[in-house]
């Protein structure tokens, strides 16, 4: 098999697209990478891209001068995590306390690592996860 790298892009499916570009900009600080009336490319570290589309906006192909984006769409309440450092957690703990985000659970995991989880507008669950969740992380 072929190398495979790491996952680029990640997407939400959300109601308003400019509430969820305010709540992500405001929570996370992350930069705008593109944007149109469909979604909003959001960058992670300068290395992952959070996609944020508005529901049903691109259940229709895509047509751009360089090619065809097939039709997505998702529904529900999905779930995201995001790595952070052990040192940076209680940081983390008092920014979204600040920010008035409730954080919904904090579990502690056998390895050693710890994850807090909140909720975005639409309802996403949303993880800051610490090194042990996973034997590769």
């Amino acid at each position: 098999m072929p190398k495979l790298n790491e996952v680029l892009e990640t997407s939400l499916y959300v109601e308003s697209l400019e509430r969820s570009i305010t709540f992500y900009k405001r929570i996370f600080e992350l930069d705008t990478l593109a944007s149109d009336q469909r979604f909003c490319a959001l960058s992670v570290s300068n290395r992952q891209v959070l996609l944020l589309f508005q529901k049903g906006a691109s259940s229709t192909p895509a047509v751009l001068p360089g090619g065809t984006i097939p039709p997505h769409d998702g529904m529900g309440h999905l779930h995201l995590a995001f790595t952070i450092s052990a040192a940076d957690l209680p940081d983390w703990q008092r920014w979204l306390h600040d920010k008035g985000v409730p954080i919904e659970s904090t579990v502690r995991w056998p390895r050693g690592g710890t994850s807090v989880y909140f909720r975005d507008p639409d309802g996403h669950l949303l993880e800051l996860a610490t090194p042990g969740l996973w034997a590769i992380y």
